[in-house]
């Protein structure tokens, strides 16, 4: 498995593109130098130092700096939160013992050499091998399987000092929301612990989960097509999907080859940048990373600037929209968005509508990943395709894609990024959008702009969309969304924490199984 997926994709789907207004790129896979320079919080909310477990991870580092805060004080949060509450979240499928994770803590030593990340408690996507711990990607197809060696973004996480709370659930092979081979949903949405049917988005549920409704302090996730943006919009999280190739894939079990993208789920926009900012970079073990442009200094884009003791956005920055993020919007959703773009103007982003080009509609929906996952499972199909549960129509439809149907599908693929290119982003410097950006590979984030109801369970919810740029326009995207949570508090809220209710409800009741008709289509 390793050389197959460390082998492949030897080219990239995008190379060269640096943004024009940032400055140039340096440093690189884990930042070096004053990299980490403003990464610390210049002030901690008084409620995060009441309850350890709501502070980001860049509050956390600065608490730890100034002795405010141990790492081993901030385990013991985490641990008496889950004690209480890890039956109901159901937001782990394997965690060290709570001794181990004491003294993985008392290890950890801060000084000036130490990373933010240094004594941080994470949660890791089921799909990230951890070696010597079980990594199943929540899916029969590997029960047994225990790698032998680290992912690199684990590893590279585990070198900056970062401490794995655990391996965290996930939609089967990385589709949809957490669930067993019958169909039985796992975990909940932070936002609703007592109400089930509720999705938590997929398929990084688990570590959205886990970060909303703090048991861990950020997390990591992948995405091939919504994966990590959905669960963020879905649990009042700041989730960034980099350029492809920005992080390397080596170490993950994959769906696709062309299209999976390893990135974090944060609180806030700095600490989405410090996660990618101790993970990116090259890797020799994964070819798609080689030959891309440094690593920028994304700490420093998150950091909120200030004109005349106003935020502001750090580059002069047009935001586009398409007609549609407001005549598409309902009566809910309309006021949200519209506050969304006067805020940002507020800030000093240039706001414009832009008109979806020619073609848009039919390229955007061309790019399917049906016959990569299946090229990728054939072995196990062919072994024992009652492995596959759920997922097996779809990997299934895939064997009946032939070579000339894909062929046009990556064709299809490479005119839409050049229509994008060509007639959105010569207009505009950040566009919000959806999730069509994954099969070109252009970075995504994904913010919280307000609350909502709920349909079905009548429950608050939040709400939130996604921003994408140009190629390696991670930098940008930070920095937008760092101007605009300085001057919101969206972001900032918590969900109400399980009642005993809910616990032994969960204990009592039938399994609620996923509807057959629950639309997984961005949540890959």
């Amino acid at each position: 498995m390793a050389a197959v997926w460390a082998a492949a994709g030897a080219g990239t789907v995008l190379g060269g593109g640096l943004l024009a207004g940032p400055a140039a790129a340096h440093g690189g896979g884990g930042g070096s130098g004053n990299v980490w320079e403003t990464a610390y919080a210049k002030t901690i909310r008084h409620a995060a130092l009441d309850d350890p477990t709501e502070l980001t991870v860049s509050e956390a580092a600065a608490a730890f700096r100034r002795r405010l805060l141990s790492p081993v004080d901030l385990m013991e949060a985490y641990l008496e939160r889950l004690g209480t509450f890890d039956d109901v979240y159901k937001a782990f499928l394997w965690r060290p013992t709570d001794a181990q994770l004491l003294a993985a803590a008392r290890r950890v030593r801060i000084d000036s050499r130490s990373t933010p990340l240094a004594g941080i408690v994470t949660a890791e996507k089921d799909n990230f091998y951890t070696k010597g711990i079980p990594t199943t990607a929540m899916s029969p197809v590997y029960a047994d399987f225990v790698p032998e060696y680290d992912s690199t973004v684990h590893a590279r996480m585990k070198a900056a000092g970062a401490i794995m709370m655990g391996k965290a659930a996930m939609g089967p092979l990385a589709s949809g929301r957490a669930r067993l081979a019958d169909g039985t949903a796992t975990t909940v949405n932070a936002w609703t612990p007592d109400d089930i049917r509720y999705s938590p988005s997929g398929s990084s549920g688990g570590t959205a989960t886990a970060v909303a409704g703090r048991l861990s302090t950020s997390g990591t996730g992948t995405q091939t097509g919504g994966s990590i943006t959905s669960p963020s919009q879905a649990q009042n999280l700041t989730g960034l999907k980099p350029t492809f190739g920005r992080a390397s894939l080596f170490g993950i079990v994959p769906l696709t080859f062309t299209r999976d993208h390893p990135g974090p789920l944060a609180r806030d926009a700095m600490d989405a940048a410090i996660m990618l900012q101790s993970f990116a970079g090259p890797d020799k073990n994964d070819p798609r990373t080689l030959g891309m442009p440094p690593v920028p200094n994304l700490v420093k884009a998150a950091t909120v600037y200030t004109y005349r003791g106003k935020p502001k956005v750090r580059w002069s920055t047009t935001v586009g929209y398409p007609a549609d993020f407001l005549t598409g919007a309902n009566a809910e959703i309309l006021p949200m968005r519209q506050s969304l773009l006067d805020t940002l103007a507020k800030v000093g982003c240039r706001v414009k509508e832009i008109p979806y080009p020619a073609d848009w509609t039919l390229l955007s929906g061309l790019s399917s990943t049906a016959g990569e996952a299946t090229n990728m499972f054939l072995p196990f199909l062919r072994k024992d395709v009652s492995l596959f549960s759920d997922r097996l129509p779809g990997f299934l439809n895939g064997m009946f894609r032939s070579s000339d149907n894909y062929m046009k599908m990556l064709q299809a693929r490479y005119q839409f990024l050049r229509l994008v290119l060509d007639q959105i982003f010569d207009k505009c410097d950040v566009f919000l959008t959806g999730t069509v950006f994954d099969g070109i590979g252009l970075p995504l984030i994904a913010f919280p702009y307000g609350m909502g109801v709920d349909t079905t369970t009548g429950l608050p919810v939040p709400r939130g969309t996604t921003l994408g740029a140009p190629p390696f326009g991670e930098e940008r995207l930070l920095a937008v969304i760092a101007a605009y949570q300085a001057v919101t508090e969206h972001h900032l809220r918590r969900p109400p924490d399980p009642t005993v209710r809910a616990a032994a409800a969960r204990s009592f009741t039938a399994p609620y199984k996923v509807p057959p008709d629950y639309d997984a289509t961005d949540e890959t």
